[in-house]
């Protein structure tokens, strides 16, 4: 299993970006996809969730109606689109899967959000 993450960058408060994650070495629409963040000093924490057809999908309550997760089986791929970045976003963010019970990282792209 293999991620290759892109996006991530600095950016002022009340801006947009979107983050990529690129997927191999496994049967992609098969499994889920969560994006995760760590911030200095903090846990990691799970940030969105989507379904292996992307039918469903689930927030952290700090990003909830800013944030949206999505995915294209066809490019092996899942995104991370943010809005109304706010400082607090400040962190490394992660794509993540499990797949026969292992869990699986990418190398993460750090977010800075600051005027």
């Amino acid at each position: 299993v293999q991620f290759v993450e892109s996006g991530g960058g600095l950016v002022q408060p009340g801006g947009s970006l979107r983050l990529s994650c690129a997927a191999s070495g496994f049967t992609f629409s098969s499994y889920a996809m969560r994006w995760y963040r760590q911030a200095p000093g903090k846990e990691r924490e799970q940030v969105a969730t989507i379904t292996f057809a992307g039918g469903s999908t689930n927030y952290a309550d700090s990003v909830k109606g800013r944030f949206t997760i999505s995915r294209d089986n066809a490019k092996n791929t899942v995104y991370l689109q943010m809005t109304s970045l706010k400082p607090e976003d400040t962190a490394v963010y992660y794509c993540h899967t499990r797949v026969n019970f292992f869990d699986s990282w990418g190398q993460g792209t750090q977010v800075t959000v600051s005027s």
